[in-house]
């Protein structure tokens, strides 16, 4: 005869504590490992040069001036590159000259420049004429930002790094 097999009885596991177990322990882990820093990693010091207020004046020999401002008839922004010497000033019309650039005069003394282009040609025909020149930039406060990022792109697309930034001495 043929046993008769009994029917197995299931039975039941209920999972939701060791969910809860699980996902307690999953919290723990997270909020205590401590993970490895990019400077920890490299092990690089960087030493930050040590700064104060420069009180430097501006030079008045040998000086390029570029003023950054708005046209109070014309509404626009503009570059006004200027020389302080003479003999500068005859250097860098004869070179502007030479590249063309539009409405050159025996008198002028400061150029209006629209284009990134021709002020990377004036800094350039300032730097051919003197290599002692040094720049400085006035900008006007209402100048946007882009204005003298670009001023100062060009001038460091002709070597031109250094330079001072003119600001107005605050009262205290």
């Amino acid at each position: 005869m043929s046993k008769v097999k009994k029917k197995r009885v299931g039975f039941v596991l209920d999972m939701t504590p060791l969910v809860d177990i699980t996902f307690l322990l999953l919290t723990f882990f997270m909020f205590t490992a401590k993970f490895k820093s990019e400077s920890e990693e490299n092990q690089v010091v960087i030493k930050r040069p040590k700064t104060s207020a420069d009180t430097t004046k501006v030079p008045e020999n040998n000086l390029a001036l570029l003023k950054i401002g708005i046209d109070s008839a014309s509404k626009d922004t503009a570059y006004y590159f200027s020389m302080v010497n003479e003999q500068d000033i005859i250097g860098v019309r004869e070179k502007l000259r030479e590249k063309g650039f539009p409405n050159v005069t025996d008198n002028q003394v400061t150029y209006v420049i629209r284009d990134t282009t021709w002020l990377e040609t004036a800094v350039e025909a300032a730097r051919y004429t003197n290599l002692n020149v040094k720049f400085a930039v006035d900008a006007d406060s209402s100048v946007s930002y882009r204005w003298i990022e670009q001023a100062m792109n060009s001038m460091r697309k002709k070597l031109a790094t250094q330079f001072y930034f003119v600001t107005d001495k605050q009262g205290g």
